[in-house]
């Protein structure tokens, strides 16, 4: 069984041109991948500040919703109390406590 190699005339120059293609080749792509990424990372950066913005707008809501939430949870104690009962009574029935004399202006 003899070898089944081939013998090859090898052209000089030809084998070292191949090489200088492929690495032209192989650095174009990581150029062009190297520009795809640099490109898509301007493009993240901006939305991320965007996201900054929209997060801190948020924020700024759900601080002042917590005041309202707040103001509304004394109110609603405040409504419970004989005071307002009372408040309530006065203005809008115009009652008033006993041995209390009320004055109103003539129109």
């Amino acid at each position: 069984m003899g070898s089944l190699k081939k013998n090859r005339k090898k052209r000089p120059g030809s084998g070292l041109q191949k090489h200088k293609r492929s690495i032209v080749a192989i650095t174009a792509v990581i150029i062009l991948l190297c520009g795809m990424v640099i490109v898509h990372g301007m493009a993240l950066k901006k939305s991320n500040d965007a996201y900054k913005v929209q997060e801190e707008e948020l924020q700024t809501q759900i601080d002042a919703e917590k005041e309202r939430s707040e103001e509304i949870n004394k109110l609603k104690k405040y409504v419970g109390t004989d005071e307002y009962i009372e408040e309530v009574a006065r203005e809008k029935l115009g009652l008033v406590k006993e041995n209390e004399i009320l004055f109103r202006a003539q129109q």
